[in-house]
């Protein structure tokens, strides 16, 4: 393996000692502007890097963020929403130079343990929150140990922590209103996980917006799952083989969706004939999906990078905010159709 240059490698090819490098580099004063001009010259042409555990340690900045995923990790694999979250985060941090430390856990126990270590070890700067729950204790734990944080899908704020967000309530708002004008009376929502605030935010609309138009839990409700195809496809099996089953299902990802395509396919229901299907992030899956499903479309990588540049804003000493990213829009496709029979 190449070995990394040193400090003591510049300053053998500069001609100069090691403490006239370690001020150029540090930008301390001790050189004369030539010099320290040839030391960084030299520097870039032997490719050297600071190291950042000896930069944390002098209580520099490590020149990372993190971002820490609770979920279950057979859902992000498949889910593309993750996907398209971390393209635009990185989009973001490659272009100032900034590393995503990344890491998978199985709770937010294990989550909250993995900030307190970062955090020990001083090996981010500051981290990217996702999920945030309706209990939740990470904005606490962080504000103690005064780790800077974006809290990712927060609505109005996370108190001392900044957020971005997006409208969930309009959105369902949006979904409703489509298939209500086309006839349907009877909607499930095969939603995502408990305790999930954005989860509880959308159930929450859905039933407010069911209710403002004369419809009670009866015809419209919402059932949870972990978010994966397996569960997607178990609850849309449930719910159509009812005595009097939804005419319409409202996905809270492409995936669930996807399958719950197939389920239908497999039980000789037809879509969007007998049973019309909405899925929450549009995607390729949707669109290449027969019938093509109607989603609802926004822009995910979009929401990455005002993550990221919000975070990047507190690092450089911006106030806590709350930052709502574009609305998302329903884009209607062949999964939707009135319902076979008025009721």
């Amino acid at each position: 393996m190449a070995r990394r240059p040193t400090i003591k490698d510049i300053a053998r090819r500069a001609g100069v000692s090691e403490s006239a490098v370690s001020f150029a580099l540090n930008d301390r004063p001790g050189v004369s502007q030539d010099t320290r001009a040839r030391i960084r010259r030299v520097a870039e042409e032997l490719g050297w890097q600071p190291n950042s555990a000896a930069r944390a340690l002098s209580g520099e900045r490590s020149g990372a963020v993190g971002l820490v995923l609770a979920r279950p990790a057979q859902t992000l694999g498949v889910e593309s929403f993750f996907l398209q979250l971390v393209s635009g985060i990185q989009e973001v941090l490659s272009a100032g130079r900034v590393a995503l430390l990344f890491q998978v856990v199985d709770g937010i126990d294990a989550e909250c343990a993995v900030y307190r270590r970062w955090w020990a070890e001083r090996r981010v700067d500051g981290v990217l929150v996702v999920d945030p729950r309706t209990d939740d204790p990470r904005p606490e734990l962080l504000a103690q140990l005064g780790l800077p944080a974006v809290m990712i899908g927060a609505a109005g704020g996370t108190g001392p922590l900044s957020s971005v967000w997006a409208d969930d309530a309009r959105a369902m708002a949006q979904v409703l209103d489509h298939l209500y004008g086309l006839g349907h009376r009877r909607i499930t929502h095969i939603a995502g996980l408990p305790g999930l605030a954005h989860t509880a935010r959308r159930m929450a609309s859905l039933r407010t917006e069911a209710a403002a138009r004369g419809l009670g839990p009866e015809h419209v409700r919402s059932v949870v799952t972990d978010y994966s195809d397996a569960e997607g496809a178990a609850a849309t099996r449930r719910v159509l083989a009812e005595p009097e089953p939804p005419t319409a299902l409202v996905y809270d990802n492409d995936v669930m969706a996807v399958a719950g395509i197939a389920v239908a396919a497999e039980l000789g229901i037809a879509v969007p004939g007998r049973i019309s299907m909405v899925a929450w992030d549009d995607s390729a899956l949707c669109r290449v999906t027969h019938p093509r499903l109607t989603a609802l479309v926004r822009d995910t990588a979009g929401f990455g990078r005002l993550a990221a540049e919000e975070l990047l804003a507190v690092l450089a000493g911006s106030p806590p905010r709350a930052r709502e990213s574009e609305q998302p829009r329903l884009e209607p496709r062949e999964s939707t159709a009135p319902p076979p029979t008025a009721y």
